[in-house]
């Protein structure tokens, strides 16, 4: 990387001498946009801004306080610009002092930014008796008023420990939300110190626009810990830049691991002026933005309020009278670009650089500079047609040299590009499969024809986005609408070109009518894309969830057939068997009438006609998946059938697999299914409308597919042929009214006459659920959350 970027600067300097030899003009003036560039440098290098309001606390300790915030409070001391941002120096308490906003230890301010001290959640056990020796939860909590977020692009939530996940809860307008992490390992040789992917320690992304959260640690049942005699686990949330993770060893010092991660790891929080727009403050008279400053929106789509800077060419604090100040650039020549033989002046926000007389250029060392003014010679003498001839064939041989030089360096770009984003890999694993060709109806795409048919990849063109890409609508030249996934930046170890690859391999084999098809890609471009038929009418998983759902019985097992055809043509008709491995609601797509297609190959595993399983690292989806799997690593056609028998169970009962806003018992819905079953409750946890328009023997057949198909143990489950075999017998099923016993009427009748139970909202949430006291035979944690890819395609 080091030695292209050398190679392109070296390129870049000897075009700029040819242009300065053969393009300058004897001109006079001032660079734009180079005074504007350094205009700026002096502005981000000025450090004016951090001054208190005059007469107040300047400092604490070694901390600076600038204005907006102030030391005291606002209504008697008028340092801060307002209670929100009054700040606390404690110097009786402690020595140096320390700055307090609120009960938070502020550990700097920057002009947009306040770092504060961490809080972190542990939890310890003993290792012989599994008992819980320390348990300490980590919480941050203010009020709405308060003008500041959690820094979505500053901090990570991270959990360190060997088998634990935890949670992070907030609220956000009157709503619970949560995600989570789960670190895994077998024995204490996996773990690798400075590795945070997972194994001992894993790190997620925060939401925008967090005001509050809470953290808890559970623990994942069947993970050994052979060296540990007692371990610790632990969850924060920080900034993402200062934690190193130091391996199996903060398993067993929890006190050490708690005071560093405090000492180091801080949490970055985003600050804003008011509650209001800069358009909606300057309206109102209350804009705090003072002369030469400029005013920016806050970037949360949940929170408004602004901030002020200086503009280009300015220094000062923003919100203190009376405003930014000019910075004369001429009196630092480290602030302007003005030739040796130039003068400079100074601008308002800029400055000029004019060449002295009797030399000519723009006067800038970057440009054409100040050359002495050489005297015209005849227009007719032999030295300037010799000149002139010189000139042209040089212009012209420069030109074709740029030009040469440019195409070939495009050329090896594309080749690069095809090399990294796995296209050597994809002839590889081609060859490897005998019998096996890409589908010659599949393009090669371009990288400018997919960029012009996404319409530069605008946001209003998304349709989803998931951990390994972004999904956008494309409209090709032949008005075709398609589905574009663009992968993100490409990680160092190739994991998503693998991914990529994965995908494209498993799809170019696959021709079945419920799966979605994959109309080509470009290696070409920075980034891979694959190219896919348009699914207009989203996800399954959106239209079970509805408040008011359209489908009726009819549809949801006409739509459980095709999903499970599709299915068993992977597993037992493709040439290769395939494992999808994330089946879920949210990978089922409804086209424009409705039919049932299967997407989101990214995660699937070939697995060779002479294998039942693989192994793999465990990946899946949060209530989908097979608890088999997840404690063995061994993959089967098998995992695919538990995953579809939760879709199943969400289908009959609309209810999400899993809800943290449910009771404890209710909260995974594969082991609701079947302790209601087991409990003759079935009842209450069906859909009103299908009790309304199914017989109690279709309902009672259909819950007991959905059982074997969630049985603990693959070999108990039905291959998905035998599911679709059956599914279609039940879909045709009809009762014969003439067959019918009264005590079978007065069944179904108390059956469709029960409503479902409604799930409670004012229940506290419990982040560690015991599913042990829900049924015995259900000895693992199913609230763990896992890596999951939530894209559309």
């Amino acid at each position: 990387m080091c030695s292209i970027s050398l190679n392109m600067y070296l390129h870049a300097l000897l075009l700029f001498q040819y242009s300065r030899l053969l393009l300058a003009q004897p001109t006079l003036g001032m660079n734009t946009s180079t005074t504007n560039i350094t205009a700026n440098l002096a502005a981000e290098t000025d450090t004016s801004f951090f001054v208190a309001k005059p007469g107040c606390q300047p400092k604490c300790g070694d901390i600076t306080v600038p204005y907006p915030f102030g030391i005291g409070n606002a209504s008697s001391s008028g340092c801060s610009m307002s209670r929100w941002f009054n700040l606390t120096c404690k110097s009786t308490s402690y020595d140096p002092p320390k700055l307090f906003l609120g009960g938070l230890q502020v550990l700097s301010i920057s002009r947009t930014q306040v770092r504060v001290r961490n809080t972190v959640a542990a939890r310890c056990y003993n290792q012989s008796t599994g008992d819980i020796t320390y348990d300490k939860p980590a919480w941050m909590k203010w009020g709405d008023p308060w003008p500041y977020t959690v820094s979505d692009t500053a901090n990570k939530f991270t959990v360190v420990g060997c088998g634990a996940y935890a949670l992070i809860t907030w609220l956000r307008q009157g709503r619970n939300f949560s995600t989570g992490c789960l670190s895994v390992c077998s024995n204490s040789a996996d773990v690798v110190a400075g590795d945070c992917t997972g194994i001992g320690c894993c790190q997620i992304n925060i939401p925008n626009g967090l005001k509050n959260f809470e953290g808890s640690l559970g623990r994942v049942y069947g993970q050994t810990k052979d060296s540990f005699e007692s371990y610790c686990t632990y969850a924060f949330l920080g900034e993402q830049d200062k934690f190193q993770f130091n391996g199996s060893s903060d398993f067993n010092d929890w006190a050490s691991f708690i005071n560093r991660t405090l000492d180091t790891v801080p949490v970055v929080l985003d600050f804003v002026i008011g509650n209001q727009t800069c358009a909606e403050a300057k309206n109102l008279s209350t804009l705090s933005c003072h002369d030469n400053t400029s005013c920016t929106d806050s970037d949360s789509e949940y929170y408004r309020g602004y901030l002020c800077s200086c503009k280009n060419g300015y220094k000062g604090n923003p919100y203190l009278s009376p405003g930014c100040t000019d910075i004369n650039e001429c009196e630092n020549t480290i602030l302007n670009n003005c030739h040796a033989n130039a003068t400079c002046t100074n601008t308002p926000g800029s400055f000029n650089c004019k060449c002295l007389d009797h030399y000519s250029g723009d006067g800038t060392t970057n440009g054409t500079g100040c050359l002495p003014i050489v005297p015209k010679a005849s227009q007719f003498s032999a030295l300037t047609l010799g000149l002139g001839f010189g000139f042209l064939s040089l212009l012209i041989s420069v030109t074709l040299l740029y030009f040469g030089i440019k195409r070939r360096k495009l050329i090896k770009l594309r080749e690069k590009f095809f090399q990294q984003n796995g296209g050597l890999l994809m002839k590889q694993k081609l060859s490897s499969i005998d019998g096996t060709c890409v589908d010659q109806s599949m393009k090669f795409f371009t990288a400018e024809e997919l960029k012009k048919a996404a319409n530069n990849y605008a946001e209003d063109r998304i349709l989803g986005q998931g951990g390994y890409g972004v999904v956008y609508k494309g409209i090709l030249p032949d008005q075709r609408v398609v589905a574009i996934k663009k992968s993100k930046v490409m990680d160092v170890n190739q994991v998503q070109v693998e991914q990529f690859i994965n995908e494209l391999l498993i799809l170019t084999q696959v021709n079945h009518r419920n799966v979605v098809k994959v109309l080509g890609c470009c290696f070409e471009s920075k980034v891979p894309e694959l190219v896919y038929e348009f699914i207009s009418n989203g996800t399954l998983s959106q239209h079970i969830h509805k408040t008011l759902s359209w489908l009726t019985l009819d549809h949801r097992l006409r739509i459980a057939v095709e999903a499970a055809s599709a299915l068993s043509y992977l597993h037992s008709a493709a040439s290769i068997p395939i494992i999808h491995r994330d089946i879920k609601s949210a990978n089922i797509l409804l086209d424009s009438n409705y039919v049932a297609k299967i997407a989101d190959f990214g995660a699937s595993r070939l697995v060779p006609l002479d294998q039942t399983q693989v192994t793999t690292l465990v990946q899946g989806t949060l209530g989908y998946l097979d608890p088999e799997y997840l404690q063995s690593s061994q993959l089967t056609e098998k995992s695919d059938v538990y995953s579809f028998g939760v879709v199943l169970a969400e289908l009959m009962t609309g209810k999400k697999p899993i809800c943290l806003e449910r009771f404890e018992e209710e909260r995974n819905l594969a082991i609701y299914f079947i302790v209601s079953m087991k409990e003759n409750r079935l009842s209450q946890i069906l859909e009103p409308q299908v009790l309304r328009e199914g017989t109690l023997e279709q309902l009672q057949a259909i819950a007991e597919l959905v059982k074997r198909c969630l049985c603990l143990k693959s070999e108990e489950r039905p291959a998905m042929k035998e599911v679709v075999t059956e599914l279609e017998r039940l879909r045709k099923y009809r009762k014969d009214p003439w067959d019918v016993n009264q005590q079978s009427l007065e069944e179904s009748e108390s059956l469709r006459s029960e409503e479902a139970r409604v799930d409670s909202d004012t229940k506290p949430l419990s982040l560690s659920t015991s599913a042990s006291e829900i049924s015995a035979q259900y000895s693992f944690n199913c609230s763990m959350t896992f890596p999951i890819n939530s894209s559309r395609y």
